[in-house]
């Protein structure tokens, strides 16, 4: 079987929390996995695997200027090996932007950096009130009573579609 990278930004652990499940997925599939957050190690190097998968979340519209930087320094070597890019953001929450083609994040994060990835796919991510700061917490909450989500300062709410992560589990594996 393949040596897959998974290196991915996370600004809650939500996306850490993908990862590990696509991990899991490609472990069951006799695959070498390695996950590595690009905060932790932003020299990982990824010509050693077979695969490489990217996965950032979103905080403020942006992804993670770690994960542009990983992506800008290593793209030919991304580009010489079957590979993948995963965002995970809230506004993916809604059917009419839960496709790399459709969420407005997405598009402009693919449209200013080079690297075009052979497999792109947003998965829907989570918003945890009780973990964030005061700040935070006021922003996130003023952003989702504009676009009709949940303010509930004390809520939790996962609009994961787990089923989809399987999905592109069973893909990654598969390239």
């Amino acid at each position: 079987m393949s040596s897959i990278l998974f290196v991915y930004s996370t600004t809650d652990g939500h996306t850490r929390s993908i990862c590990e499940r696509l991990r899991a997925i490609a472990e069951a599939h006799g695959h070498r996995v390695t996950v590595v957050n690009v905060a932790d190690d932003p020299e990982v190097d990824p010509a050693p695997f077979d695969k490489v998968v990217v996965g950032a979340s979103i905080r403020y519209g942006k992804h993670s200027p770690r994960i542009v930087e990983f992506i800008r320094r290593r793209q030919a070597v991304i580009e010489s090996k079957p590979n993948a890019f995963f965002s995970v953001n809230v506004v993916a929450r809604k059917p009419d932007k839960n496709r790399p083609e459709t969420n407005p994040y997405v598009r402009k994060f693919l449209s200013t950096i080079a690297w075009k990835p052979q497999r792109a796919v947003v998965f829907a991510g989570r918003i945890d009130y009780p973990r964030y700061g005061v700040f935070d917490r006021a922003m996130i909450r003023f952003i989702m009573w504009m676009t009709k989500g949940p303010t509930d300062p004390t809520a939790t709410v996962e609009f994961t579609d787990w089923a989809q992560v399987e999905a592109f589990g069973e893909t990654v594996s598969a390239m």
